[in-house]
């Protein structure tokens, strides 16, 4: 046996609790700079609320620390990554140890102590949260919906058990990444410093979670919604070859729903729907510009520009050149080619 070997093998109970966990600890890259992001100037608002973050950072007691009696006018969550101890709240004792945490809420009085031989980590969040107006317009982009995930997530802080619980949805992972965005500091660094604080606030309420209360992600129409989707696309693309098949696996649908959908949606089909948008482009195209009505025809998906007069006359009962003749005092355009169109 070498001596190493006899060595570990001789090392006593005691000992080996003295030399620590060896278990990786994956906030030890915190413990370096342990007020870094306290030193940030964060705060935003979510809903109608306003966050102002007072304390993000990981705290380290040595065995036996003790922290008095006190409480904050905010809301400190701590989350206990390594280590164990107790903690009083109002006048209830309860034990602290690995994956747990807490909130001690505007005014609520408590003491801290870590184990008396071993050490305790602790991540704080210190946060001050106030109601603001609501806003007068909503935008309709997602407003109401964020502002109603952000009034019941608020609303739930204040009904969290006044007790340690176990953190099951994985609260304290968010500050180990608001950490790391801080050090490497990408594009958009604060919107995602900002998108971790909530994170952390809304997987610590979930121990409340009654999905069954919720009424879940608004459902879109698929058939308005395919429909929108599918005039946007021939609407940005009527200037090359389009096929109801093409349009079709562009939206994920199959050409025979693709005309049901422009039916019931639109009260069209889909060949009327791009004739009529290519020849709007073109009615543009002919008031505002001097380009030759072949240019144009060829510009919005006729490859043969014969074929647009007919279409044309069939739609507006005048020739593409009566047209543009026709509007002609609209708008000042060169009129060095329409002379040569008039005769067509």
């Amino acid at each position: 046996m070498r001596a190493d070997q006899r060595e570990s093998t001789g090392r006593k109970p005691a000992d080996r609790k003295a030399a620590g966990n060896a278990s990786p600890f994956p906030y030890a890259r915190m413990a370096e700079r342990q007020d870094a992001l306290d030193r940030l100037e964060l705060q935003f608002r979510w809903g109608d609320y306003g966050i102002r973050v007072l304390r993000c950072h990981l705290a380290s007691f040595p065995p036996g620390h003790i922290i008095h009696f006190h409480k904050h006018s905010g809301y400190e969550f701590h989350y206990i990554p390594r280590g164990k101890g107790k903690v009083i709240l109002i006048d209830q004792a309860y034990d602290l140890h690995e994956g747990m945490f807490y909130l001690t809420g505007p005014d609520l009085v408590h003491y801290q102590e870590s184990d008396p031989d071993d050490p305790m980590y602790e991540l704080c969040l210190h946060l001050e949260i106030e109601p603001l107006p609501a806003a007068a317009e909503p935008s309709g982009w997602g407003d109401e919906l964020e502002a109603a995930e952000a009034r019941e997530c608020i609303t739930s802080l204040d009904r969290l058990p006044i007790a340690p619980v176990v953190d099951r949805f994985h609260a304290m992972s968010g500050f180990l990444e608001a950490y790391r965005i801080l050090e490497e500091q990408p594009i958009g660094f604060y919107t995602l410093l900002r998108q971790e604080i909530v994170r952390i606030l809304l997987r610590t309420v979930r121990v409340l979670d009654r999905a069954d209360d919720r009424k879940g992600i608004p459902q879109r129409d698929m058939s308005f919604h395919r429909y929108k989707l599918s005039t946007q696309y021939i609407q940005d693309n009527e200037s090359m070859p389009i096929s109801l098949e093409q349009v079709a696996e562009a939206i994920g649908t199959s050409p025979r729903q693709l005309q049901r959908i422009f039916r019931s949606e639109g009260r069209t089909t889909f060949h009327d729907y791009l004739e009529h948008t290519r020849l709007t482009a073109i009615c543009s195209d002919l008031i505002l510009t001097d380009k030759a009505i072949e240019e144009i025809a060829l510009a919005h998906g006729y490859a043969n520009p014969n074929y647009l007069y007919p279409v044309f006359k069939s739609k507006y009962e005048v020739t593409p050149s009566a047209y543009r003749k026709m509007h002609a005092g609209e708008h000042s355009v060169p009129h060095s080619k329409r002379e040569k169109e008039a005769s067509i």
